[in-house]
């Protein structure tokens, strides 16, 4: 059975992404488009697209043509959204990176990506620029002043536009961003996606009816991910919303900001709304502006839905997707909205549910693999041809690797996560990248890292560690091995040692029994299962 929006198809205009989305900004020339939460630095729409222009017009004169690459390596911050249309606007390709990425991450991701250009803040421009530069890098860019680094801020002055190297965008094979995602697998991948893509998912945000112009959003989320980059930033841009944004979480500041900005609508995760439903810090400040919480990038579940609700006496509508799909494919409704539900299909776009065992379809009430076809979905794996073969099949579904149902109103619900990937604050965490790191300690000899539940994470990674004979090590020892090697958010949380993994005749780890023992202890703990730090 196939699973089809309950919204009519929206057309999908045929132009560059940066066209679309400031393709009506003269109507909202004096409004605020981004405001920096934590300096109070107020841009409007006029000088926002001037200040694109006149970078992209930079970047040219440096050298950047059609489909060159530069990587943004930053917190957030209004210059990001600069540096991100200059580039896409000059048929450019921008691969943002997480900045709590380690240098080695760091490098890997340029290296791959083929970048030619660097973007990134000076406090982090020292532990990357050996790696930047064994990788290919030619130039360097900071969102401030440091040495042997050209400021971003130069690209803007002088006033000369020029459309030297700007070359026509082809909108449905043209890439505009190059995000990198493990998939429902271990290996990191970067994702393929054209300005179409972006343009076709915005336009099925507003054909639901997610239409912000009149809305004071909230950009706490990262804009190297894609939920930060397209639903708030390009999404709010284009709706003609004002963006507030903060460099990174803080709970407090994030309060402060609400209150300060009479912020109205807010796309959070949900650990965020779990501290929005428990933490007494609430109490002490007037969020009485916010109407409406939209909660990404992981399930929230019915219940904690309804007492952040109740709470704040604001509705809370999900929505779901993957960096492989632009990213939504299914948004609740608002004023229909069902606890606990991701929504509907948006529009132009297709959804079934198959047998994990089978590959049967399945009607609705089937638990399966969700796919979903549509406009949205990415062109494919940069220069990974066999893996884009196991996620999107012949008939254009993208196999997601999340299993869940719909219900007879085509509403779906998401029961299960990616086979392998862990889901820690809405960060996917890969297995097999630390397995595989495990595995290069002397005194291991064998692994398995599968996803514990916990209450305020969602799931942190716990790994199960065989020693070698004669060999020891404790708790500490494993987690500080992992931590000095990757991004904080991939760090070992949970230890325990064991006399062997299970594992198929084949020689696959059984992950799914290493599983149901952490769900079976998480609900005898009533759900948390340490300090997830």
């Amino acid at each position: 059975m196939i699973f089809r929006s309950p919204f009519p198809d929206v057309s999908i205009p045929d132009v560059s992404l940066t066209e679309f989305v400031f393709g009506g900004a003269a109507r909202f020339a004096d409004k605020p488009a981004i405001v920096d939460g934590v300096s109070g630095r107020t841009t409007t729409y006029a000088q926002l697209v001037e200040a694109i222009s006149l970078a992209a017009s930079g970047l040219a004169r440096r050298g950047l043509r059609k489909g060159d690459v530069l990587a943004i390596l930053s917190p957030n911050t209004p210059d990001y959204v600069v540096a991100f249309h200059a580039v896409a606007s000059l048929g450019g390709v921008v691969t943002p990176i997480n900045p709590l990425s380690t240098p080695d991450e760091v490098g890997k991701q340029l290296g791959d990506a083929g970048a030619k250009y660097l973007v990134t803040t000076p406090q982090l421009l020292g532990g990357v620029r050996a790696v930047a530069c064994a990788a290919g890098v030619e130039e360097f860019f900071v969102f401030g002043e440091a040495e042997g680094a050209t400021p971003f801020s130069s690209l803007t002055e002088g006033g000369a536009r020029s459309t030297d190297g700007r070359a026509g965008v082809d909108p449905r094979e043209d890439l505009v961003v190059l995000p990198y995602s493990s998939g429902t697998t271990g290996v990191c991948k970067g994702v393929m996606l054209t300005h179409r893509n972006l343009v076709a998912n915005l336009s099925q945000l507003k054909g639901a009816g997610y239409d912000w112009e009149r809305e004071t959003l909230v950009c706490v989320l990262p804009m190297f991910h894609i939920y930060g980059l397209v639903v708030i930033l390009n999404h709010g841009l284009w709706c003609g919303s004002t963006i507030v944004t903060l460099p990174r979480f803080d709970f407090e500041q994030l309060l402060r900001v609400v209150r300060d900005q009479r912020v109205t609508l807010a796309h959070l995760v949900p650990p965020v709304v779990l501290a929005l439903a428990k933490h007494p810090l609430v109490d002490s400040y007037d969020l009485s502006s916010l109407k409406l919480i939209f909660s990404g990038a992981a399930p929230l579940g019915a219940e904690l839905t309804r007492e952040c609700s109740a709470r704040l006496a604001c509705e809370i509508v999900q929505g779901y997707g993957m960096t492989e799909a632009s990213p939504a494919t299914h948004v609740s409704l608002q004023g229909m909205n069902k606890p606990g539900s991701v929504g509907v299909c948006v529009p132009n776009t297709e959804c079934k549910v198959v047998s994990v065992e089978t590959g049967e379809e399945l009607g609705a009430g089937g638990r399966g693999e969700i796919c979903v076809r549509g406009p949205q979905v990415m062109k494919g794996y940069l220069n990974r041809p066999e893996a884009t073969a196991r996620t999107i099949d012949s008939e254009g579904w993208l196999h997601t690797g999340d299993v869940g149902y719909a219900d007879e109103d085509g509403c779906f619900y998401i029961v299960d996560r990616a086979k392998e990937l862990i889901k820690y604050k809405g960060f996917q965490v890969p297995p097999a990248e630390l397995e595989a790191l495990l595995l290069t300690h002397p005194s291991v000899e064998d692994v398995a890292v599968v996803p514990s539940p916990d209450e305020e994470a969602g799931e942190v990674p716990k790994a199960f560690v065989v020693l070698k004979d004669n060999r020891t090590m404790t708790t500490e020892e494993v987690i500080c091995f992992v931590a000095e090697r990757v991004a904080p958010y991939k760090k070992v949380r949970r230890v325990e040692f064991v006399a062997q993994i299970p594992k198929s005749p084949s020689g696959k780890i059984l992950r799914r029994l290493l599983i149901a023992g952490e769900r079976e202890r998480a609900a005898h703990s009533g759900g948390a299962n340490g300090e997830p730090g």
